[in-house]
């Protein structure tokens, strides 16, 4: 079933978030996401806050930033790391920051799955 950006980030990962803080602590960094499209917008996931949290708008220092579409950013939802990476490869996913944690992007997105 096909998820919404505004669906995945403003219920699904705080929901999750809330009720298993610990899945947070596997990743422990802070990812900028900035998605654009009808359903885009710029969402922060602190995953190194007590408790963690995942909010609209940017804040704190994020250790990676994401830009891409809400088409894309659905089918890295639904589709898993290995969308994501023929999504970078395409050039349609752009990350700047820590390198190293694009490796965590797969737990980052099954937070909210």
């Amino acid at each position: 079933m096909a998820t919404s950006v505004k669906e995945f980030f403003d219920k699904r990962v705080p929901e999750a978030l809330l009720a298993n803080p610990g899945r947070a602590k596997e990743v422990a960094a802070i990812y900028l996401f900035k998605i654009s499209g009808a359903e885009g917008g710029i969402w922060t996931a602190d995953l190194l806050a007590t408790p963690p949290s995942c909010t609209p708008g940017a804040s704190g220092q994020p250790q990676c930033t994401l830009e891409v579409s809400d088409q894309d950013f659905c089918a890295m939802i639904d589709g898993g790391m290995q969308v994501a990476m023929q999504i970078l490869f395409a050039g349609k996913l752009k990350i700047s920051g820590d390198p190293a944690l694009i490796t965590k992007l797969t737990k980052v997105l099954q937070i909210g799955a």
